[in-house]
């Protein structure tokens, strides 16, 4: 049995979103349990009056709003459905937890109550993106830290790298860093500085810069940028693919004949959307941390929230921590 912390009050919407998905992934894996974090009468009502033998919830009188800061979340709300959660995951009360809260706060209290491992500065969001190939490649940060210097950036990489050897069972991965330009001209002090100490790491497989465009190609299986950057594409990326997606749906309804068109096409337009929806792949796992943290995003639908768990059920059953650790230090 896999027990998980989930904060109910995380994310734009809150327990309307997170407690059915938790039903739902209770409900499709039967050795999942479930710590659930907010206030218990909203939870309750939500519940409807049913127990679930699988679900406990756990009362906090506080939540960690979007908009507050992460020294507020440190200071002022120790108390909190994210706090608790972390704190459970800690205690060894949960093997890992899901949050769509405040992701600043969520780091900051991550590193407060979980620690980051010893040799790591700061923790990264990692997550895959579908590649042309079939297969996905691994890109941090995708938000954690807004500005990273050279040195942050080299530890991601090796984060990265070691994320893909456990999840995908890669032993040399390909590691490369987001730029403007693939010349080796091209990029500000601190990428190209980032550059030379991926190179002198004769433990990397270090295939140079990728452009944004590199993403969907099998150039790199790990790509490296900052926080900032990181999120504006991931961001860029989940929009268009949302766009594509309704624009498509939207000239099969067009006239009678392209909806008898669309007939014929649906079947390849499932393969395709199940590839490029952004809902597959919500839950992104901090790395660097003691213990499994998984973010996923505040707007995220109960279908996407419930992907976060999976997601996270995955990164506790591989262990991925302490197997990160193995490889890192």
């Amino acid at each position: 049995m896999v027990t998980l912390a989930v904060d109910a009050m995380g994310g734009d919407i809150g327990p309307q979103i997170t407690v059915p998905a938790v039903l739902d992934a209770l409900r499709w894996q039967q050795d999942l349990r479930v710590l659930l974090f907010g206030d218990e009468p909203a939870i309750a009502a939500l519940l409807g009056g049913h127990s679930h033998d699988r679900l406990v919830v756990c009362h906090s009188e506080q939540a960690v709003k979007m908009d507050d800061a992460p020294s507020v979340a440190l200071r002022s709300k120790k108390k909190s459905s994210m706090a608790l959660m972390l704190q459970a995951v800690k205690e060894g009360r949960a093997d890992g937890c899901v949050s769509g809260g405040n992701t600043g706060a969520l780091m900051a209290l991550s590193r407060f109550i979980l620690k980051t491992s010893e040799s790591i500065d700061r923790p990264a969001i990692i997550s895959a993106l579908p590649r042309e190939d079939g297969g996905h490649t691994f890109i941090l940060d995708l938000g954690a830290n807004v500005g990273s210097d050279s040195e942050q950036l080299y530890q991601f990489a090796i984060m990265g790298q070691a994320v893909a050897q456990v999840m995908d069972g890669r032993h040399h991965p390909k590691v490369a860093l987001l730029n403007i330009g693939t010349e080796e001209v091209k990029g500000n002090d601190q990428v190209r500085a980032a550059s030379e100490l991926f190179r002198a790491d004769d433990s990397l497989n270090y295939v140079g810069f990728v452009e944004g465009s590199d993403l969907f190609r099998n150039k790199a299986d790990v790509v490296v940028c900052d926080g900032f950057v990181g999120n504006v594409a991931l961001k860029t990326i989940e929009g268009l693919a949302r766009f594509i997606m309704a624009e498509t749906k939207r000239e099969f309804a067009r006239s009678w004949w392209s909806r008898i068109l669309s007939v014929l096409f649906v079947p390849f337009w499932l393969r395709v959307e199940e590839r490029i929806n952004p809902s597959a792949y919500n839950g992104a796992v901090l790395v660097g941390l003691q213990g499994v943290v998984v973010k996923s995003h505040g707007d995220a639908d109960k279908q996407e929230f419930c992907q976060a768990i999976l997601a996270a059920r995955n990164y506790v059953d591989k262990n991925l921590p302490a197997k990160i650790e193995s490889l890192i230090s």
